[in-house]
């Protein structure tokens, strides 16, 4: 897999699955623009990126439920580079809550895990058709099934509408000769858990009881979904679109 002069950019790049891909991406030589709300994380990953090839990624500090900052991502990677061929929405927020505590818990969930993406790929798609690009949606196995042991009502009706994004999306731009496809993680050892609320003692226990339930026996890494990322986005998928891909060490068979 080689990205020589390919141009991807990847939100949530600061930490987690997002700076794991970024660092992949940066190994196949491609020029990346890593978009997130952290600036100080976001230059970490940079210099880490930079350090592999020698490309110099772009920083885009943005919050994605800012529209004017969404627009920003795609005019400051043209700026720079010229071209957009792969788009990773992989930021993403874990909204807890119930159907008992009203529809605030929901417009913050949907928001950012399916406006933001939604518009985003819409401003990509010009370029995206230009250089026959593709983008991969990093969405969640909590489409398919509800988390059984927590409230996640918000953020799992995200992720199944950003699962419908891919397939529509897909249809709509295979003529274009446009990719898209989803990776849907299981639980994966990142800063979701503590983002979504969780403290770092509850995470410690939530991760120790993944561990054990998991088919596999164990939860998957940042960079076990960020290989996933890549490989959809390089031309050995080429005759991959409007795919789910789970990663999940068989969550879903639990």
């Amino acid at each position: 897999m080689d990205f020589v002069n390919k141009v991807v950019v990847i939100t949530g790049a600061s930490s987690g699955i997002g700076a794991a891909a970024a660092t992949m991406f940066a190994n196949q030589s491609a020029k990346l623009v890593l978009v997130g709300r952290n600036e100080t994380a976001l230059k970490d990953v940079a210099d880490k990126c930079e350090a592999a090839k020698g490309n110099k990624p772009i920083i885009v500090k943005a919050e994605l439920n800012i529209d004017d900052d969404v627009k920003n991502i795609v005019a400051k990677a043209v700026q720079h580079f010229g071209r957009i061929d792969v788009l990773v929405n992989n930021a993403g927020i874990g909204v807890r809550g119930s159907i008992r505590d009203g529809v605030e818990l929901y417009d913050r969930a949907m928001a950012t895990n399916v406006r933001a993406p939604y518009l985003l790929i819409s401003l990509a798609t010009p370029h995206l058709v230009k250089s026959k690009g593709n983008i991969v949606n990093v969405s969640s196995v909590a489409a398919f099934k509800p988390i059984r042991d927590v409230d996640f009502l918000p953020y799992c009706t995200s992720k199944a509408a950003l699962d419908q994004i891919t397939k529509c999306v897909a249809i709509e731009l295979a003529k274009d000769g446009v990719r898209v496809n989803s990776v849907n993680p299981g639980a994966t050892r990142t800063p979701f858990v503590q983002s979504a609320g969780f403290s770092k003692e509850q995470m410690q226990e939530l991760y120790k009881a993944r561990d054990k339930t998991l088919p596999l026996g164990k939860m998957a890494e940042s960079a076990d979904v960020a290989d996933l990322i890549v490989y959809l986005a390089s031309d050995r998928a080429r005759s991959i679109t409007g795919s789910i891909y789970v990663i999940d060490n068989g969550e879903l068979l639990s």
